[in-house]
């Protein structure tokens, strides 16, 4: 019997009113549920409904499905590739490029019944930050990693290498080394390019660079990445992994950016496109947020 990971955003399915809609579907199929908050913060329970801890739980599931924004499954991200889990997402927010699902089509659920889905993989950062010699951080995303400056705007300054040979030098707000599924995110908004999310590349996109002559760059994931702190004396400087809590770095550190062998596996029900799906969320006249 498959089990399936339900994971609510409180947030957004405030009610889970989807989710156990949700649950309701699968247990008539025959799959064995069990409903996790994607927060280990969540100590309680949801209303009309009993919350298990989920890290024991996906060593033994089959799928997670999440039931809220895009940040809930980057969240998760992490999780489920390190246990191989496949991801179905259902979009309860706004955008939602990475949920298969929005929150209307529940019954698209239905397809899984003879569990023959197809899947996506979808490329990963391995994160780290090495200090004095010493490796002092380490991390995955499926987004993107971002170096920028801290609550007081200041200019800082960094030097980018590309195994090992200088690449460009940023003067600004700081840089953003995105995957194709990190390519519509922050990165789309600081001008960088949108990819393809199955292609395997790597973008480098400076934020609010001074060096007007400084575009993005598209770069094979062969390479790895190393942006160095320098000449930014006590300027704070916080790096980001897929949103996730910032890590203070200081004056010499190197953030090393690299391809992961690890993927997040997104389950696939529809048919719909990256192209279809970038055109009506993003193009002016596209995006309708009807449920």
């Amino acid at each position: 019997m498959k089990r399936i990971i339900l994971c609510p955003n409180p947030g957004r399915d405030r009610d889970l009113t989807a989710t156990l809609r949700a649950e309701a579907i699968l247990r008539e199929l025959g799959f064995e549920t069990v409903i996790c908050s994607p927060f280990r913060s969540q100590k309680e329970d949801f209303p009309g409904a009993k919350a298990h801890p989920l890290l024991p739980e996906m060593q033994r599931a089959d799928l997670l499905i999440t039931f809220g924004g895009d940040g809930t499954i980057l969240h998760l991200a992490k999780l489920t590739a390190l246990n191989q889990v496949p991801v179905l997402g259902v979009n309860m927010g706004s955008l939602g490029f990475i949920a298969e699902l929005e929150a209307g089509e529940i019954e698209r659920l239905r397809d899984l019944k003879d569990w023959n889905f197809a899947t996506e993989d979808r490329m990963m950062l391995d994160v780290s930050v090495i200090r004095d010699g010493r490796q002092i951080y380490q991390n995955l995303g499926l987004n993107d990693a971002v170096i920028r400056e801290g609550p007081i705007s200041h200019v800082i300054h960094l030097r980018i290498e590309s195994d090992g040979h200088h690449l460009a030098d940023i003067a600004g707000d700081g840089v953003i080394i995105a995957t194709p599924t990190g390519s519509t995110a922050y990165a789309l908004s600081a001008g960088g390019p949108v990819v393809e999310p199955e292609a395997e590349i790597l973008v480098l996109c400076p934020i609010c660079t001074h060096n007007m002559r400084f575009s993005s760059y598209v770069l094979s994931p062969e390479h790895s990445l190393t942006v160095t702190m320098e000449g930014n004396g006590r300027k704070p400087i916080y790096l980001f992994v897929d949103e996730s809590r910032a890590f203070s770095l200081r004056q010499g550190d190197r953030v090393v950016v690299r391809r992961s062998r690890h993927v997040t596996r997104l389950v696939r029900l529809s048919e719909k496109s990256f192209c279809e799906i970038f055109a009506k969320k993003m193009l002016p006249g596209g995006y309708s947020n009807e449920k």
